[in-house]
């Protein structure tokens, strides 16, 4: 399984998110390929999940993507409640 950690540059706060992604999912007791990239780019990247901010990821939505929307990026425990459902 692939997620994608999604912010509008792709910068600093998407490697936040992907740590605390990869830290939620040690957590549930899963594995995952966590990577980071920019709005942009996100919409070529092929990843089974994406997960960002939500003020950002409705321009993702397409109707084919897993989309979760965090509202606070920093917590590990929302993080937790909204990807635990997408993981097999």
């Amino acid at each position: 399984m692939k997620i994608m950690v999604v912010c509008g540059n792709g910068l600093g706060s998407s490697f936040i998110m992907e740590l605390n992604v990869k830290k939620a999912l040690k957590e549930l007791g899963k594995t995952a390929e966590v990577d980071h990239t920019d709005l942009t780019s996100a919409k070529s990247v092929q990843a089974d999940i994406f997960i960002g901010a939500a003020d950002i990821m409705s321009q993702l939505e397409d109707g084919n993507r897993t989309i979760i929307n965090l509202e606070n990026m920093m917590s590990i425990p929302e993080i937790k409640s909204k990807l635990e459902p997408h993981l097999a």
